[in-house]
């Protein structure tokens, strides 16, 4: 999934974060994209990619330590901010996790469709309760696209003092 020149970008980012410069690294980060593109258990990834042990306790470790947050943000400061999407998702939680069954993103892309920042809540919580959090982490873009779930004039007042239109 990682073409050459992608991963030379995102090598160059772990070793700003002082993760160290292993040969492994790349399988590993390639198999964390391939598990959360194509949604499987931990224990179902192919055994191509080595052993599902060790990059489990990787991608812990590089989750802890805010290692893959770092290279969200290194890859999310190049974004094409001139209209920017926000909206809401629920996403499927395990049955013990804090909240109950259903956790929410608060996603904001940039043009493209690609995210630039994104924050995470219990199921329960409506999109316009979290809006001007979201709102004030984007970066300055020209305009904030949203659906009906944020027409209120305390966030429209949000957008209008990022000198964005709404």
């Amino acid at each position: 999934m990682l073409t050459d020149e992608l991963w030379s970008k995102l090598k160059a980012i772990l070793l700003e974060v002082r993760v160290y410069k292993k040969l492994e690294h790349r399988q590993t980060l390639e198999m964390i994209l391939y598990r959360l593109r194509v949604v499987c258990p931990w224990r179902d990834l192919p055994e191509c990619f080595g052993l599902r042990n060790t990059i489990y306790r990787r991608f812990l470790l590089w989750s802890r330590k805010g290692v893959l947050m770092r290279l969200f943000k290194s890859l999310a400061k190049n974004s094409d901010t001139e209209w920017e999407f926000i909206d809401g998702s629920y996403v499927k939680a395990h049955q013990h996790s804090r909240g109950g069954n259903t956790s929410k993103i608060h996603l904001a892309v940039d043009s493209y469709g690609l995210p630039i920042e994104f924050i995470i809540t219990g199921g329960d919580v409506h999109d316009s309760k979290v809006a001007n959090k979201l709102i004030e982490l984007l970066p300055q873009g020209d305009f904030v696209i949203a659906d009906k779930g944020y027409d209120s004039e305390a966030i429209k007042n949000k957008v209008r003092e990022r000198n964005s239109s709404l």
